[in-house]
């Protein structure tokens, strides 16, 4: 059974594993922990928080990549390369604005809930997605663009048959690197009032319960680094193909 022999495969077995046990996992802590009168975070179920933590961060990093992918094409083409510099600034600007300080001046226009959380999350994700569309369309070699040409390709063509086949390793790495920030800077959603994996580690923090911050860190991190394995393998398959 060469599955079993796939680390990938026992990485996503201890991520469930540790989501379906931590519920339980209240005497265990418990014993690491015994000043503490609440040694388990049970004020939302760590699956629903899971749920809600991945959808953020799916919803954020699909607006980013089409923001991103979007822009990064719109700069290469004849048109759009004046722009490109002011794109590439306003984007790095908006990297280098705290993911708290955005969600600060987002809720009072915005609103607390899930909305304030993706004006930031979406801010910090699109650099890595813009940088990799435009590295990896600056890669094409000039001379396959003229072949295409040559035999009869229009513009349009050439982008979509010959620039982002090639250019698609280097895009999705820059995906993958935004969806990694994403799911780290997410759990700072919990502050205005988004279910995150965030909770547990922000309750923790304000009521010194560190059982609660291991806990809530614990998943994210776990999360992280399977995302980051499931996107490795998909970069394999797309340079093998």
């Amino acid at each position: 059974m060469r599955w079993l022999r796939d680390p990938l495969i026992w990485l996503i077995l201890l991520f469930i594993a540790l989501l379906l046990l931590m519920p339980y996992s209240g005497t265990l802590f418990a014993s690491w922990f015994p000043d503490l009168a609440r040694p388990l975070y049970q004020q939302e179920s760590f699956i629903r928080l899971t749920v809600a933590h991945a959808e953020l961060v799916l919803i954020s990093s699909l607006i980013a990549v089409v923001i991103g992918t979007g822009a990064g094409i719109a700069v290469t083409r004849p048109a759009g390369r004046e722009f490109r510099s002011v794109v590439e600034t306003l984007v790095a600007a908006g990297q280098t604005f705290p993911p708290v300080a955005v969600l600060a001046l987002a809720v009072p226009v915005i609103g607390f809930g899930e909305q304030p959380a993706l004006v930031a999350l979406v801010l910090y994700g699109l650099l890595p997605v813009l940088q990799g569309t435009l590295a990896g369309i600056d890669a094409v070699p000039q001379s396959l663009r003229e072949v295409a040409q040559g035999v009869g390709m229009t513009p349009r063509q050439i982008l979509y048959k010959v620039e982002l086949p090639l250019a698609a390793p280097v895009i999705l790495a820059g995906v993958r690197t935004s969806v990694i920030i994403n799911i780290g800077t997410a759990t700072i959603a919990s502050t205005v009032g988004a279910n995150t994996l965030g909770s547990p580690v922000i309750i923790g923090l304000s009521g010194f319960n560190t059982a609660y911050i291991i806990q809530g860190a614990s998943l994210v991190a776990l999360l992280a680094i399977v995302t980051d394995r499931l996107f490795e393998r998909l970069l394999r398959l797309f340079k093998n193909g």
